[in-house]
């Protein structure tokens, strides 16, 4: 019983970070496109990208993500799941997502201090990133092909 309610409150928790993770590019996006068109609306619709970035990271996507971890790690502990190859597979594209988590906080904090280098077109390849793994962690998880 105790793992039904572990299973039900991590996949809550990861639809959570991964709705954050697959918006937050897109915010980039529509951020980098308003700076480069500059103009006298791009200073504050720049600052408005800002607030919505920060609270987006901030309020659910870091939140949700160590919510994921720590009912993960738990459901592979009752599930005694740590020798599983297909466990092991989901933990390295995890380690994945994690990477990319950090490069978002990385590029909010840019974005945040004028300081972004990146075009609309990087962020929308990056928006890909968070989907393909997601993808693959599903599969491993649902399908245990190995």
């Amino acid at each position: 019983m105790l793992y039904n309610w572990l299973l039900a409150l991590h996949i809550i928790a990861v639809i959570a970070w991964m709705a954050g993770m697959l918006y937050l590019p897109r915010l980039y996006v529509y951020h980098a496109q308003a700076l480069q068109k500059g103009g006298a609306g791009s200073a504050a619709l720049s600052e408005t990208f800002k607030v919505m970035e920060r609270r987006l990271l901030r309020a659910i996507i870091n939140p949700a993500m160590i919510a994921s971890w720590l009912l993960g790690l738990s459901l592979a502990w009752q599930g005694d799941h740590w020798l599983e190859g297909w466990f092991h597979a989901k933990v390295a594209l995890l380690i994945g997502m994690q990477l990319i988590h950090a490069a978002l906080a990385r590029w909010r904090r840019a974005f945040a201090n004028d300081a972004n280098i990146h075009s609309d077109r990087f962020y929308r390849f990056m928006n890909e990133v968070p989907t393909l793994l997601m993808i693959g962690i599903v599969i491993l998880a649902v399908v245990k092909p190995f």
